[in-house]
């Protein structure tokens, strides 16, 4: 009788460490994605092509930071994206482009 004692004080304390990392990964599991974008810089350029996978509306909005100071900075309008559907931002800068990202908001 004793060798299922310690067999199930071993199994519970296994349950007890596992218990909260697995419940930290199905949370995260069940937590909604944003639209999936990838940037580029063509020139003077940038461009985010954006896909949503999920069955909710997305909203995605082009950051664009210019490399010169006199060349104003971009921030284009949110674009909704809904289910499965792929969508293209552009903006530019006068000259060089430092930096381009995106943002993304769930509807």
């Amino acid at each position: 009788m004793r060798p299922y004692v310690c067999a199930a004080a071993v199994l519970a304390a296994l349950a007890a460490g596992v218990g909260p990392a697995a419940a930290a990964a199905e949370a995260a599991a069940r937590l909604p994605d944003v639209a999936q974008c990838r940037t580029s810089v063509q020139g003077s350029e940038g461009v985010a092509v954006c896909f949503n996978p999920d069955p909710d509306l997305d909203r995605v909005q082009l950051h664009i930071e210019c490399l010169q100071w006199w060349d104003p900075d971009v921030d284009g309008a949110p674009v909704p994206v809904g289910p499965a559907q792929t969508v293209t931002l552009s903006d530019r800068c006068w000259e060089e482009i430092q930096e381009v990202w995106v943002t993304g908001t769930l509807d």
